[in-house]
């Protein structure tokens, strides 16, 4: 799989028109009153919550990372499961949510294990496919780290599966993206299951 070298670069285009008064235009197409007591501040309140929702477009990885990167020979692998994260699918705008395990084989250097949610959260909260979150944020990790290989596995429920649709309320769907190492060799993969207790979805 190629590399991606646009994903670090990725930004929200400013944005001059405010979202409110359009919420206000759907809730009426709705049927509802947007004057009613408890409708009327609600406009605001999805905009604010679509812009928190949507804030990785603004963020800067790189920034993100701020440095911290480190020299170490260690050439063992490194792992951070279990991040949850939330997003919402682009198709419907509905939720989706779960966690992901990330793990990589250092070449020469090493990352700060916070920094890897944070990644995680910069690609979850944009509207999104499942299958490209996780291609994302295997990608970035090998753009700033340089690593021998990466791997990701992500696993989450789907709202638009869960409350329209085929309303399947325990369906999950587990996506993975193996670079390097974690691609060519069964024994690194294997090794990266068996560290992140790897059962299929249970979450």
């Amino acid at each position: 799989m190629k590399s991606n070298k646009a994903v670090v670069k990725m930004m929200r285009p400013k944005q001059d028109r405010p979202i409110a008064p359009r919420v206000r235009e759907i809730l009426e197409q709705l049927g509802e009153d947007p004057l009613r007591e408890g409708l009327q501040r609600t406009p605001e309140r999805v905009e604010k919550a679509l812009q928190f929702l949507t804030s990785g477009y603004s963020v800067d990885i790189r920034k993100l990372v701020n440095g911290a990167l480190y020299e170490v020979k260690y050439d063992e692998m490194v792992v951070v499961k279990d991040i949850e994260f939330f997003s919402l699918c682009e198709h419907h705008m509905l939720p989706f949510f779960g966690k992901m395990h990330v793990a990589y084989l250092p070449k020469s250097r090493v990352i700060g294990l916070s920094k890897i949610p944070r990644i995680v959260d910069a690609f979850a909260r944009r509207l999104q496919i499942q299958e490209r979150l996780t291609q994302e944020v295997a990608q970035t990790i090998e753009q700033i780290i340089d690593p021998v290989g990466v791997g990701v596995i992500c696993e989450a429920r789907h709202f638009c599966m869960m409350m329209r649709g085929v309303e399947k309320q325990h369906s999950g769907a587990m996506t993975s993206a193996m670079l390097g190492l974690f691609r060519t060799q069964k024994k690194t993969r294997d090794e990266f299951l068996a560290l992140v207790n790897y059962r299929g979805s249970g979450f």
